[in-house]
């Protein structure tokens, strides 16, 4: 089997776009690895097992960049009053519905103050997958209203 460069871009494009619908900031890591296998293969000629490898390793290498670099740095600018204050406003989906005895859950693409998700109450009926904006934050619980 051979791919060529632009099997790879194309890949490459499909799964960062993946990303939008998979809010879990994990796939596209591989997305750039694809990427950064296709301008190789365009610039080089490289065997299918060599390009293999070449997306394991730069896949495995974004996202220890992102672990080990770029998260924790965005963490410490995530906490605070000041990232208290800027949280109000943002956006997320809810991804689990309240009940008379539980609480909603909201996903957030970038993390609110170090999680991605959050317990929720909202004066207005919500649905899965509706879009939801942060009014305040009280301790581990939102307070939410429908975003229109």
């Amino acid at each position: 089997m051979q791919m060529l460069y632009w099997h790879w871009f194309i890949l490459g494009v499909l799964l960062i776009i993946g990303e939008i619908f998979i809010p879990s900031f994990t796939i596209l890591w591989f997305g750039l690895g694809a990427l950064v296998v296709g301008v190789a293969t365009a610039l080089l000629d490289i065997p299918f097992s060599g390009q293999l490898l070449l997306w394991t390793l730069a896949s495995v290498a974004f996202t220890l960049l992102w672990f080990r670099v770029f998260k924790p740095k965005i963490s410490q600018d995530n906490s605070g009053e000041s990232a208290r204050v800027s949280a109000i406003g943002e956006s997320g989906q809810v991804i689990k519905t309240p009940t008379q005895t539980t609480n909603g859950k909201v996903r957030f693409s970038t993390p609110i103050l170090d999680r991605d998700e959050w317990e929720f109450v909202c004066e207005s009926e919500v649905a899965l997958g509706d879009r939801l904006v942060i009014k305040e934050i009280s301790g581990d619980l939102l307070q939410v209203e429908k975003h229109n």
